[in-house]
């Protein structure tokens, strides 16, 4: 019997957008650049307003479509090490998402890593956090965080800076040609 949760019951909204938002933050982090730029905050800031309420809701969903696949991904990549990707990737995830008060409250660190124990056991992390109610505004930080840290470890596995998003963007490519 299927889960509730199942993937191909979650929508997968806007993969691009959200892609585009963790890869831009991906490229200031390997600039070096401490924070974030407040240039870039203002044109994500400028192309989120753009976007409407359904237009958030749909960036909201393609950053947990992209966190299941990076998990996927991940998941796949330690089975060959004969390895479990929940005990490999979430005290990692845990440990820096606590370093980063500034942008991760920590009340939203149990979320951010229930989404990532979902996606890791096959569920779709959107289907799952939306049995506990609307998102709040503390997550959607801490959803971009979860995002990118999960990025930035496949970059490190891979030592490829772009891996992740070529991983992406290959994907999608290869769905639409379908």
């Amino acid at each position: 019997m299927p889960s509730p949760c199942d993937p191909e019951f979650a929508p997968a909204g806007d993969v691009g957008a959200a892609l585009m938002m963790i890869d831009s933050r991906l490229r200031s982090i390997y600039a070096g650049k401490a924070g974030i730029d407040p240039e870039q905050q203002e044109l994500i800031d400028q192309f989120t307003a753009s976007m409407g309420p359904r237009g958030i809701d749909d960036l909201v969903e393609g950053a947990c479509t992209l966190i299941y696949m990076f998990m996927q991904w991940l998941r796949m990549a330690y089975e060959d090490h004969d390895r479990d990707v929940i005990e490999y990737v979430v005290p990692s995830f845990v440990a820096s998402t606590r370093m980063m008060r500034k942008s991760v409250r920590p009340e939203v660190i149990p979320t951010m890593t229930g989404l990532l124990v979902a996606a890791g056991t096959g569920l779709s992390p959107s289907l799952w956090r939306r049995q506990y109610g609307d998102w709040t505004k503390d997550e959607m930080n801490a959803l971009e965080a979860t995002a990118v840290l999960l990025a930035e470890h496949i970059n490190r596995l891979t030592d490829d800076q772009d891996f992740a998003t070529r991983l992406i963007t290959e994907a999608l490519t290869r769905s639409s040609e379908d």
